[in-house]
């Protein structure tokens, strides 16, 4: 027998044989990390994975923000953690990283605890209806039933190699596992050897009880790529991909060079930060506007820019080919004609050795045709929006900006949603190559510091997490996460409040002392007591120098860190208003 795996022979009881197994399984599957946040009812799960070597134990008392670790590690690796939970409402806040993890497609675990069927429905103590209480987000629910000796434990791995495969298939997989008394390690009589006996060749190796392998994706792409080919305007449109995908950018790159086209590539594609992004501001201009494209070719998930897909959507192209590995439909406006169901990568290397065997390959483009004049806008953009940025001092802007250049190469950075996602797709037009990471599936605000615990976590390497003030309000308890592991520097813009909603039609359409209680939401709150607090380093810089100096010096600690920005949420919108009107006219002229 594996001279590793002691607990299972050991085990006192069947509780803790079958938690130990699910442990174990789980671990040859791929899942390694375990967010255990403190509970009764979950002692079996808890003392497996303290007991099993394998198996990294990460302890929370927070079960929100256990979820949201879970899914950053996942967004890291590619692999599924599991969070265990004991019974009650600890399940139900597992509930925001569940849906956000649906809907941008992460693998998530997890692992709820649970009274036996004969005190559920029966006013037992926190006891809760927690089978189907993910049936809207989960990929797949399984209701474990309690441990018996009658069963055979093969039954346990089994069901844990359904609920990683399932987890791949892109979201949360809820096991509910329900355990009688006795809850602590205490003996039972069991006959664990017995029990164990069918499992011999199992217990002597280490690999995986049952394996199960995804199906290569073959997609008919070569009638697409002579329908891609006959476009003479089109736009390939390189949306969010995983974390650890190295080789649908470079596939999709070759695309647009081989059929002519502008490469569009949104903050969360993968493309370094040396690859402009200044398509947003230019789609600012009436005349690029009027210039419509008549093919859209989109991989991956849903851009960052909210004009791209207005754009896109109101010139209704006759070709709109979507590639991406959910069945779903993933189509907001109605405009896809072909969708093509499978891996980002593999299909678009298909696509582009289709298009190199059928010898596509543009020539050199006129310097008033379609590739040339948007790549002429996107300069356009880019310049007036520098000559703008360079007078407005340590802006929201220039503080993305800077975060992203100041970073070391393959350095992560977490993007919370609101403004700070957006000042990063838009305004990071250069410096170093780093992997970035938001939750944008639901775009919710809430986790987001774990989210970056556990992305830094999943990856080993230092981390930056760009957050606006209401966030980190929101998951202000999550900076303890940041006392062990790998360093996390929390850049913090502080704006008193809301400062997406002066974005919106709402904040000229309202009194302003209405908006600011309904919407602006002022909270004269800092963040220098929070970081004290875990023992977080604090710098609050108020230049663009004294910036980029308090991020070099957070980075060289070691240690995670705090640096939070002071802004005001109405210049800042009015900045952003500049920045727009200076752009559109620079677009329209150098169009003209």
């Amino acid at each position: 027998m594996n001279s590793e795996l002691p607990t299972l022979t050991s085990s006192p009881n069947v509780n803790h044989l079958w938690a130990a197994l699910l442990v174990e399984e789980l671990v040859r599957q791929g899942t390694t990390l375990f967010v255990v946040c403190p509970g009764s009812r979950s002692t079996p799960l808890a003392v497996a994975v303290a007991q099993n070597p394998h198996a990294e134990a990460l302890v929370h008392w927070d079960e929100r923000a256990a979820g949201f670790v879970a899914l950053g590690w996942a967004k890291a690796t590619g692999r599924p953690a599991a969070v265990v939970t004991t019974s009650g409402t600890a399940v139900a806040n597992l509930l925001p990283a569940a849906v956000e993890a649906r809907q941008s497609g992460v693998p998530l675990l997890l692992l709820t605890a649970d009274r036996p069927p004969e005190l559920r429905e029966a006013g037992a103590n926190q006891a809760i209806r927690q089978p189907g209480l993910f049936s809207t987000v989960a990929r797949w629910a399984f209701d474990l039933g309690t441990p018996s000796s009658e069963i055979d434990p093969a039954f346990v791995l089994t069901t844990v190699a359904e609920a990683v495969t399932r987890t791949h298939d892109g979201g949360p997989v809820h096991l509910n596992l329900p355990f009688r008394e006795p809850l602590a390690p205490t003996p039972d009589g069991t006959d664990v050897d017995a029990l164990l006996a069918p499992l011999a060749r199992w217990l002597d190796g280490d690999d995986p009880y049952t394996r199960r392998a995804r199906p290569p994706s073959h997609p008919e792409v070569r009638d697409l790529a002579h329908l891609l080919d006959g476009g003479e305007r089109g736009l390939v449109v390189l949306g969010p991909l995983p974390a650890d995908d190295a080789e649908t950018a470079p596939a999709a790159a070759e695309i647009a060079e081989r059929l002519g086209w502008p490469l569009v590539a949104d903050l969360l594609s993968g493309v370094g930060h040396g690859a402009p992004r200044a398509f947003d501001l230019a789609l600012a201009s009436d005349r690029l506007r009027e210039i419509v494209p008549e093919a859209v070719l989109h991989v991956g998930g849903r851009p960052t820019s909210k004009r791209l897909a207005r754009w896109t959507a109101d010139a209704r192209p006759g070709l709109y080919v979507r590639v991406h590995p959910d069945r779903a439909r993933l189509d907001p406006a109605h405009r896809v004609t072909h969708r093509l169901t499978g891996e980002p990568g593999p299909v678009a290397r298909a696509l582009a050795a289709a298009l190199a065997d059928q010898g596509s390959r543009r020539p050199i483009a006129p310097p008033d045709g379609w590739r040339a004049r948007w790549q002429t806008a996107v300069d356009a953009a880019h310049d007036a929006a520098d000559a703008v940025l360079a007078a407005s001092g340590l802006s929201e802007p220039v503080v993305a900006r800077a975060l992203a250049e100041s970073l070391p190469k393959g350095a992560g950075l977490v993007a919370a949603a609101s403004m700070p996602v957006r000042d990063l797709d838009t305004f990071a037009a250069g410096g170093s190559a780093v992997v970035v990471t938001a939750n944008r599936g639901a775009s919710g605000i809430d986790g987001t510091v774990a989210t970056a615990a556990g992305f830094a976590r999943g990856r080993g390497l230092p981390t930056a997490l760009l957050i606006g003030d209401l966030a980190l309000l929101h998951d202000q308890t999550s900076l303890a996460l940041l006392r062990d592991g790998p360093p996390v520097v929390v850049v913090v813009v502080n704006n008193d409040g809301g400062g997406i909603f002066h974005q919106l039609p709402v904040a000229e359409s309202l009194d302003e002392t209405t908006f600011e209680r309904v919407f602006g939401t002022p909270h004269g709150l800092g963040f220098e007591a929070a970081a004290r607090q875990v023992g977080l380093r604090y710098a609050a810089p108020t230049t663009p120098d004294a910036f980029e100096a308090a991020l070099t010096d957070a980075v060289a600690s070691g240690t995670s860190s705090v640096i939070e920005v002071r802004t005001d949420r109405r210049e800042q919108a009015d900045l952003r208003r500049r920045i727009v009107a200076a752009v559109a006219e620079a677009v329209d002229a150098a169009l003209a």
